[in-house]
């Protein structure tokens, strides 16, 4: 087995700990409540702590790693992801708790952007689609891997106890990342300190809104999903279930994509199909019957799900080797941006009409947004691939 498929375990590995992080908040919340007093409004803001840095540090943790090397500022970043999980196990209040969440969310963010341009350097003439497709798969495996385990840690030995779970994980991908990974042969040649190494600003620009608007639109599914079906008459834990289903199919069908995209050799139009149709049946689901819920968000959630491998390589087309970590900084500092705004605008809009459902409606918009803006980044970058 060539090696590039360990190093993609190992990424893919130290991604699930990261996502296992940032929904350790959310799925401990009854927990953290009852032991710091804290309010839901309390809760939200932990949980946005996490991203939120990504403004700031992934640019230039992407410079520092241009530096010093990958794998070293990884590791110091998924160290401080570790000394975060210990300062909030170790927490008696609520600064102490803040503080180790903003520094999880330092080092995580950091391992977003380097990995992702590790994953490039490795798989970025081969198959890219596929690996991309596993890799970005991550994300939901490690929400669902902390929704499934942190709960009956923390019911059987305490929050402490939860904590120590999930600082033991992060400790775990560190050891990998230093065990297993190193450089592909050939690659060392092409980095260094030149941090300035020239690409194309503008395709990389709609490349990142494409990937950051679409990820807005998944959040205003799980988001918005669970109120605006409780509004039309569903249980809470019904509500949630349905939810649950689209996540899950989501993951489902992430590498499905990237292996789509790699065997057609038309990356563009699995993207094109993927978000086209999710952008139709985003305003269906809102009238769709009780009895149909759950197929219908199940078959929703794969057919979005699809487009995330594709268009994960889009920054692979337009970043040349010496390029690929500044350029990489600026692609998540887009995402982080997007992200920690559109959910917000989107609630305040709903808020305005009195209507869940008008996230859905936002949510198909900002598809159809990125359909022009893959036509964009097409005649940015035309040469850039030759799969349409």
């Amino acid at each position: 087995m060539s090696y590039r498929w360990t190093i993609l375990a190992v990424l893919f590995a130290a991604r699930t700990a990261m996502a296992f992080q940032f929904q350790s908040v959310a799925a401990l919340s009854p927990y953290v409540i009852d032991s710091f007093l804290l309010t839901l409004a309390d809760i939200g803001l932990l949980i946005g702590l996490f991203l939120g840095p990504g403004i700031l540090v992934a640019i230039p943790g992407s410079a520092i790693a241009a530096r010093v090397g990958d794998k070293r500022v990884t590791v110091i970043s998924l160290g401080l992801m570790l000394i975060g999980a210990i300062l909030m196990a170790i927490a008696p209040g609520w600064e102490m708790l803040i503080a180790g969440r903003i520094l999880s969310g330092i080092g995580g963010c950091v391992i977003n952007v380097i990995m992702t341009k590790m994953l490039l350097d490795w798989f970025a003439d081969k198959e890219i689609g596929t690996a991309m497709g596993v890799y970005i798969g991550s994300w939901p495996f490690g929400i669902a891997l902390a929704l499934l385990i942190l709960p009956p840690l923390s019911a059987i030995g305490g929050l402490d106890f939860a904590w120590a779970g999930l600082g033991i994980l992060v400790a775990l991908a560190m050891v990998a990342v230093v065990l297993f990974y190193r450089p592909p042969d050939g690659l060392t040649a092409v980095q260094g300190p030149n941090t300035r190494a020239a690409f194309a600003m503008s395709p990389l620009l709609a490349s990142a809104l494409i990937w950051s608007v679409y990820n807005a639109g998944i959040a205003m599914v799980f988001g918005f999903g669970p109120l605006l079906l409780t509004q039309q008459g569903l249980g809470a834990v019904s509500a949630s279930s349905v939810i649950s289903v689209f996540m899950l199919t989501l993951g489902l069908g992430v590498p499905l994509g990237g292996i789509l995209s790699d065997r057609s050799g038309r990356r563009d139009t699995v993207i094109a199909i993927s978000l086209a149709v999710t952008a139709i049946c985003m305003p269906l689901l809102i009238s769709v019957p009780q009895s149909l819920l759950m197929p219908a968000y199940g078959i929703v959630g794969l057919v979005m799900g699809i487009a995330a491998g594709p268009v994960m390589t889009t920054p692979a087309q337009v970043l040349p080797p010496p390029a690929r970590a500044v350029g990489m900084g600026l692609f998540w500092t887009v995402y982080y941006a997007v992200m920690m705004f559109a959910p917000s605008l989107a609630g305040q809009i709903a808020d305005r009409f009195s209507d869940a459902s008008t996230a859905y409606w936002l949510g198909a918009g900002g598809l159809v947004f990125c359909l022009l803006c893959l036509g964009l980044f097409r005649q940015l970058a035309p040469s850039a691939s030759h799969t349409t």
